[in-house]
């Protein structure tokens, strides 16, 4: 048995138009600004929509995107872009041909084609739904079961008529059902007045069994009784009833597996974007700061003696060790008496150092820990051994922020939920950045740290 994934016939017009429109409004721009048209443009310009379509495949644009919903869909789409940008600007580089391009040209095709791409899909979707809602290519739908799953299925169907479904029955075994309206669908009889009435064949496009997995008996019963028709038959697995972490499906060998715990940076093509991205954002930071490096290496020197970094064995990807660097706030003399949880104020004894770590300065060498692998600039904050092996047994799920690189900001910083604060909501947002990993995500917690993560009130 091999569970494929199905596609629309709409995918292959997405691929056609993300190669062309790249490439067209390329072209437009370049002519209005009147730029020459050399062969250099058109090599870019194809070069920057095929990256983009195999970008979009690799990201999942262009799977299940009928049952995606318009925001999440652009948002996978300018993800997309920006890494197909980050190749171009590598690639560029490479080659030393930067200084050929006009820059205005070139910025203005970065910001006006992903507008185009989004308007271009948002028409299509538009088009879709008046043809929909006029019954154009639409399924009539029975669920099997009124329960939780089945009504969950029913209020999606129904409140996002582009996928095109339009659930009219339901088919419960429980009593006193049938005759009752379940989310807005009759319950129009058991399961078995389903399965033993008239020939299903032109009743329904499509059956969806959306009973509790304890109901393994039940639910065969069911498909063999339906293997008898021609309609499309469809199982919903009740995920729902478990906890799960970023779960999706696969197979190995032909057998389907459902990923409980996982993160969406395991995917080879994620691991390589968020290592482009580590690598780039830090490169040009680290540049941008050296100055301000200096200064504050001598801050660090004049204002108490000792080393300017502090090393410190943190917890950080799989659960592995590594030393994550720190401009010094501290004596160094600090942890004599033994390392405690919070309580960094009552160590900093120079006024410089309660600065730094106000002003959150003193993180800035990680961007080494960046750079080498260990770290990455957006993540859960790495905590010590001693502390780990404390809050694993206290916090559920707390290893579970281990599934990716520690991060110098993250989600839960940008909440508040740093230095002595709650542990426990700072896991749920540590795990809910985890769950729902992108490199726009990423992006908009870096600007947001610029705007407020810095300086804190809970830093120490």
């Amino acid at each position: 048995m091999k569970i494929r994934i199905t596609d629309s016939s709409f995918v292959w017009l997405h691929r056609a138009l993300d190669i062309a429109v790249p490439f067209g409004l390329l072209y437009l721009i370049a002519v209005g600004y009147g730029i020459p048209w050399q062969d250099r443009y058109s090599i870019m310009g194809l070069i920057g929509g095929l990256s983009f379509t195999f970008f979009n495949q690799a990201t999942g644009v262009y799977t299940g995107w009928r049952g995606r919903s318009l925001f999440a869909g652009f948002r996978k789409v300018l993800q997309a872009w920006g890494i197909t940008w980050m190749f171009l600007i590598i690639l560029a580089f490479m080659l030393k041909d930067v200084a050929n391009f006009s820059r205005l040209t070139v910025t203005l095709w970065a910001l006006i084609t992903p507008i185009a791409l989004f308007t271009y899909r948002f028409l299509i979707r538009l088009i879709l739904a008046r043809l929909r809602a006029q019954e154009w290519n639409r399924r009539n739908i029975a669920i099997i079961g009124a329960g939780h799953l089945g009504q969950r299925l029913a209020e999606t169907l129904n409140q996002s008529k582009m996928f095109g479904y339009n659930p009219v029955a339901f088919y419960d075994d429980a009593p006193n059902t049938a005759g009752r309206s379940v989310a807005g669908i009759p319950v129009v009889g058991t399961i078995d007045d389903l399965l033993k009435g008239a020939p299903l064949d032109g009743l329904y496009d499509e059956i969806y069994i959306s009973l509790p997995m304890r109901a393994e008996e039940r639910i065969k019963s069911i498909l063999n009784a339906l293997a008898d028709s021609s309609i499309t038959v469809k199982f919903i697995p009740d995920f729902f009833s478990f906890d799960l972490l970023h779960s999706q499906l696969t197979d190995i060998g032909g057998i389907p597996v459902v990923s409980v715990y996982d993160s969406p940076l395991n995917s080879m093509s994620n691991a390589i974007q968020k290592r482009m991205e580590d690598i780039i954002l830090s490169t040009l930071i680290l540049l941008l700061i050296s100055p301000l490096f200096m200064v504050l290496s001598l801050g660090v020197k004049l204002s108490s003696p000792g080393p300017v970094f502090y090393r410190q064995a943190r917890i950080g990807w799989n659960g592995k060790n590594f030393n994550m660097l720190k401009f010094r706030s501290m004596p160094i003399d600090a942890e004599k008496e033994g390392v405690q949880w919070g309580g960094s104020k009552n160590k900093t004894t120079s006024k410089f150092g309660a600065f730094i770590r106000k002003t959150s300065l003193d993180e800035l060498p990680q961007f080494f820990n960046v750079l080498k692998g260990d770290m990455s600039i957006v993540g859960p904050r790495p905590e010590r051994d001693i502390f780990v092996e404390e809050f694993r047994k206290k916090i559920p799920r707390y290893m579970q922020k281990h599934m990716v690189k520690a991060g110098i900001t993250g989600w839960a910083q940008i909440h508040g939920w740093r230095g002595d604060t709650s542990l426990e909501k700072r896991i749920e947002f540590d795990l809910y950045y985890i769950d729902n990993w992108s490199l726009w995500l990423d992006f908009r917690i870096i600007i947001l740290t610029f705007i407020k993560g810095f300086i804190n009130k809970n830093a120490y």
